[in-house]
């Protein structure tokens, strides 16, 4: 029997994971959070309170641990990932991102405290595109940028589908699975495709730089700029979908205009 701690459990993605080690079979599975009330863990997971970002509250949760889901967390993942190897933790099975970007640090730490190790790579998330939804619910026309920026992002749900597949499964010691969606999107489509999601026509209005930044810092503050100038790379270097999901899984990844009904509710008026 293997005892798998998932951390982050709270998270989107960390409590999905739970839910699908559970499908998969598991029937060893604790979860770190901070607030189990809010993390609302199925019946048969063990709670154990505490959060990456207080080491103090790992050691009992690492004890008897054999695979450990490290969420993200750089200001103490060096930290996490040294009490991991002193527990004696067989495999680290982490989240962090493409490789030389801003996670990589996670990556790094894994590496370091010598605990064999998966890491598991996604690009962007389907559900950063609620960044349009303010708009979106307040007429028909979305202000963005570069329009043709285009990228294949994923939805949560495949993260940790794979995250479960590769926490109970053999053999995926020292492998690094770049994760993406099933097409590769330009931002006018998505827009598009959340349209055709709710049954209405939207317009995507493209703005230069300046005007871009002002429109997306009412929905990302101070990040707008630097959203802004990645959007600008995808234009000339569009990120290309890779099949990764299907092939751990078993199954199709999930495609945007998918993700966008069954999500349609929060593009709505409430």
């Amino acid at each position: 029997m293997t005892k798998v701690l998932v951390t982050g459990a709270t998270g989107n993605i960390g409590r999905m994971v739970v839910d699908e080690l559970l499908a998969a079979g598991a029937d060893d599975v604790r979860a770190l959070t901070v607030d189990p009330v809010r993390a609302a863990l199925p019946d048969g997971v063990e709670v154990a309170r505490g959060f990456l970002g207080r080491p103090s509250t790992l050691p009992a949760a690492y004890a008897g641990v054999d695979v450990l889901y490290l969420a993200p967390h750089l200001p103490t993942v060096a930290e996490a990932c040294r009490l991991a190897a002193a527990a004696g933790i067989g495999r680290i099975v982490d989240l962090a991102g493409p490789k030389g970007a801003h996670w990589q640090a996670v990556e790094d730490a894994v590496e370091a405290c010598g605990v064999p190790f998966t890491h598991l790579e996604p690009g962007e998330f389907m559900a950063n595109a609620t960044l349009w939804a303010r708009q979106i619910r307040a007429g028909d026309v979305v202000l963005d940028t570069c329009g043709d920026a285009a990228n294949a992002p994923i939805a949560q749900e495949d993260v940790a589908a794979v995250a479960a597949r590769v926490l109970l499964e053999e053999g995926h010691e020292g492998r690094s699975y770049e994760l993406t969606g099933p097409e590769a999107l330009s931002r006018r489509r998505k827009v598009a495709l959340i349209g055709q999601a709710l049954g209405r026509d939207l317009r995507y209005v493209d703005l230069p730089r300046e005007e871009a930044i002002e429109e997306l810092s009412k929905d990302m503050g101070e990040h707008a700029a630097w959203y802004v100038d990645g959007q600008a790379t995808l234009v000339q270097h569009p990120q290309q979908p890779v099949a990764t999901v299907a092939e751990l899984t078993g199954r199709p990844a999930t495609t945007f205009l998918e993700w966008a009904t069954r999500n349609a509710d929060l593009f709505r008026d409430r």
